[in-house]
């Protein structure tokens, strides 16, 4: 069987992806999905004043605003009807995983397999739609408070820009379930990729326009470009790493039949909590910036301003606290999303056994003490990806994509699992076409 999957493999070729017809329409159907993204994410929410919003984005971009800015594609800095993005599904999503190792019945409906994902799915879309339309209320108080940002501000205002941001979310909620299920990827990482691949031009001219004015060497220039090429390869190593556990099943007689004994490998992820720690560490640390540019934007100052100064990117304090919450929310968010317990117990309900530990109990222990330790190195290499260009906005204006941070970590995630789907379809493909010939050999015979 091992030999069959390597001499598909090596048969992959532009050929081969020629001929895959279902998977063409496949990537088309996805790029086309990504293209109405991105035309959403220009029209603007009526009744505002575009020159007034360009002006208060200029003085809040180093906030909440200019991450979700990222994520959206520029919405955020447009307001666009796009604005939220699918910001409030990923909370949504989050909070569902939370509630499913906290409250029995959400962990039973977990253990239920398709049918109990599926209900999960919908709680999730209901608090999509909670969320967003608190979060739409929100923005729209808020827009009417910030100066000349509305040309008529009013209960009409606030109605119409809840009703469009709200709108938007769950219309690109259903764009990425229609991604996922007719297109490549997941839907809602793809567009999250989408939004900031379409920020990546703009980020790369303004780098070299410093290095055409002379504010960044030529040869400071060449090595950044050879560090992004390095950091991209780190985090890809990275993210394929894993420790593999050995598990043995026994032998086991059914009816007349005696099956030999099977050997497996349980898979831990170097890094089990993905991008979810460095979203929740910038989100809490940036949120003072935030609320200290609005106060600024309205004529106040306060204690929040003063931290917000001390929180400012590259700063020590930014740099020490994003680091420890960082760490915190690996630890965190592994243990919520992984459990040793359950795992050891499906091992020793199914048979399996680690060879020298006894099955249950220690099982357990075994695999939370690795867990642990791979862990520590996951939190290093996120840690380390995202204060890079921490260290580089210090020394150097470069933009943040180029050279780390939650951005680049969810290209490269999205694309590695992009590139295995696509190799998975041609696989299928060229199997079936391996099926049919013979077939088509045996009939002939």
């Amino acid at each position: 069987m091992a030999s069959a999957a390597e001499q598909l493999a090596a048969n992959l070729n532009f050929g081969a992806f020629a001929k895959a017809d279902e998977l063409k329409k496949r990537i088309w159907f996805t790029l086309g999905a990504l293209v109405v993204y991105r035309l959403g994410t220009y029209i603007p929410l009526p009744g505002m004043n575009p020159d007034a919003v360009a002006d208060l984005f200029r003085q809040s971009q180093s906030g909440v605003l200019g991450m979700f800015n990222m994520f959206s594609g520029g919405a955020v800095g447009r307001l666009a009807i796009f604005a939220l993005a699918i910001m409030p599904y990923i909370s949504a999503s989050i909070i569902v995983q939370l509630l499913s190792s906290v409250i029995p019945s959400f962990e039973a409906l977990k253990k239920e397999g398709e049918q109990g994902r599926k209900t999960l799915n919908q709680y999730t879309r209901y608090l999509t739609l909670v969320l967003a339309v608190f979060q739409a209320y929100a923005i729209g108080v808020g827009l009417q408070g910030s100066g000349n940002l509305v040309l008529e501000p009013g209960p009409f205002f606030l109605l119409s820009t809840t009703v469009t941001l709200v709108g938007g979310t769950m219309f690109l909620l259903w764009l990425g379930e229609q991604i996922t299920s007719r297109g490549i990827g997941n839907g809602t990482s793809m567009i999250i990729f989408g939004g900031i691949i379409a920020e990546f031009p703009s980020q790369l001219a303004q780098t070299l326009e410093l290095g055409r004015q002379g504010a960044i060497s030529t040869g400071l220039l060449l090595g950044i470009l050879v560090m992004a090429v390095c950091v991209i390869a780190f985090c890809v190593f990275m993210e394929r790493a894993q420790r593999r556990l050995l598990i043995n099943y026994p032998k086991r007689q059914v009816g007349n039949r005696m099956y030999e004994g099977q050997t497996s490998f349980l898979p831990l992820k170097l890094n089990t909590s993905g991008v979810i720690p460095p979203i929740f560490a910038s989100s809490l640390l940036l949120l003072p910036t935030t609320i200290a540019s609005f106060s600024q934007a309205s004529g106040g100052t306060g204690i929040v301003s003063i931290i917000s100064t001390y929180l400012a990117h590259g700063r020590p304090l930014f740099m020490v606290l994003y680091a420890a919450l960082i760490i915190f929310f690996c630890f965190f968010y592994t243990a919520i999303v992984f459990n040793p317990v359950e795992t050891a117990d499906n091992l020793k309900k199914h048979g399996g056994f680690m060879p020298g530990i006894r099955p249950g109990e220690r099982t357990a222990e075994h695999i939370d003490r690795i867990l642990t330790r791979i862990t520590v190195l996951g939190a290093g290499y996120l840690t380390i990806v995202c204060l890079i260009p921490e260290f580089m906005i210090t020394y150097a204006q470069i933009p943040i994509i180029l050279l780390g941070g939650t951005s680049l970590l969810i290209v490269v995630t999205t694309t590695m699992d992009t590139v295995a789907q696509i190799h998975g379809h041609l696989l299928a493909h060229q199997y079936e076409g391996l099926v049919k010939k013979a077939k088509l050999r045996g009939a002939r015979r």
